[in-house]
């Protein structure tokens, strides 16, 4: 793969030791994973070890005092070894920006050196059982006594949710004021906090190793001084300003999906024959898989164009929300046709094609769905 017009040798150097980590000490157990419903816990401590968490986070608060670019670099590492286990996106490129962005002095102080260490495992709960793209109506409350918020409410589909040591709530704290009601509140979690519970290890079609949870909020008690932002109401806002980012760590995860299922069934067609010659040399699997790897092509070069924009502050929401509509919309053209090129090897589960294939669907769904993507595209034209 050529270097990306986003990269350097200090990324680079990043993307090896990214891609030696997952190959050699996460992929080989992923059948693990997947029985027991979530990554080793030590996994994150390991990639603590190695500097390969919260790479962006200025070395000031423990994190590797690099760029977006370093994160997408492990993101894609990651992806195309394979891993769908660690929900290290999530934990670095979603949350952790969350707290440097907008946590006090001493919440920077405290929680990043951890996250970037590995030591706690940030997760953020957003989505709710019956609210999913629509975050101004959550139903989850956090009321103000003394010094301290009770919380109280439940999430649903929360990466990292059954392993994670810190969180990120989304919660009302005026109920009367939709959107401007929202805060976000950090809150320090275990199996022995009170009022807060994890319910099931969600089951799910395909990314079966990464822990998706229920959590649940029975007067939950937090730091006051762990409220995002100089007051509260902000959290709607804080969402959207950095909902871009997520949208884009979502197309990070997509093309190298979409460089894979080509690389896969381009290997696999040539070397599997049928009628008596390779299946390559059949015009049908050629002009899918020329189709295929134009697709991709494109889309890598749109996801880059952006990842550049989004190093220079340039990234503004619609073009955001246009790379995760298009790529994501695309991955799940290309794996699809993809695996069909296997016949009924593509459907089973030993090939990583159907692994591909399952994990894609989700990414239409997650950080805003496709169909919310497009709604805020059209309202910028």
């Amino acid at each position: 793969m050529a270097r990306a017009a986003w990269s350097d040798d200090e990324v680079e150097a990043v993307r090896e030791l990214a891609r030696n980590f997952f190959e050699k000490e996460v992929v080989p157990h992923e059948e693990k994973f997947v029985a027991q419903g979530h990554p080793d816990r030590e996994l994150y401590n390991r990639a603590g070890e190695l500097g390969l968490l919260c790479t962006a986070v200025p070395t000031e608060y423990g994190g590797g005092g690099g760029t977006f670019a370093h994160e997408a670099a492990i993101i894609e590492e990651q992806t195309f070894a394979g891993d769908g286990a660690l929900g290290m996106p999530v934990h670095s490129s979603i949350i952790a920006p969350y707290i440097a962005e907008f946590g006090s002095e001493e919440l920077k102080r405290r929680v990043l050196p951890k996250a970037a260490g590995g030591e706690m495992v940030l997760s953020i709960g957003m989505t709710e059982p019956g609210t999913g793209s629509d975050l101004q109506n959550i139903k989850t409350r956090a009321v103000r006594e003394g010094d301290e918020y009770v919380i109280t409410g439940s999430k649903i589909f929360i990466t990292n949710g059954w392993l994670c040591d810190g969180i990120i709530i989304a919660a009302k704290t005026d109920p009367t004021k939709g959107a401007a009601g929202v805060s976000l509140i950090f809150a320090e979690v275990s199996d022995d906090t009170p009022g807060f519970k994890r319910g099931r290890i969600l089951s799910k079609m395909g990314g079966k190793g990464q822990d998706t949870a229920e959590l649940f909020f029975d007067g939950l008690r937090v730091p006051a001084s762990n409220l995002l932002g100089t007051g509260e109401g902000q959290g709607f806002y804080q969402m959207m300003q950095l909902l871009a980012q997520e949208r884009l760590v979502t197309a990070v995860i997509a093309v190298p999906m979409m460089e894979k299922a080509v690389q896969l069934t381009v290997d696999y067609t040539k070397g599997r024959e049928a009628f008596g010659k390779p299946l390559y040399a059949m015009q049908n699997t050629k002009f899918e898989l020329a189709e295929c790897a134009t697709i991709t092509k494109v889309a890598r070069t749109f996801l880059d164009e952006s990842i550049v924009k989004h190093l220079r502050g340039e990234l503004d929401i619609p073009t955001a929300a246009m790379t995760k509509y298009w790529i994501t919309d695309q991955l799940n053209i290309v794996v699809d046709r993809c695996l069909q090129l296997f016949g009924g090897y593509g459907y089973m589960t030993e090939y990583p094609i159907s692994e591909l294939y399952t994990g894609a669907r989700v990414l239409r769904i997650l950080a805003g769905s496709n169909e919310v993507m497009k709604d805020l595209i059209a309202r910028s034209l």
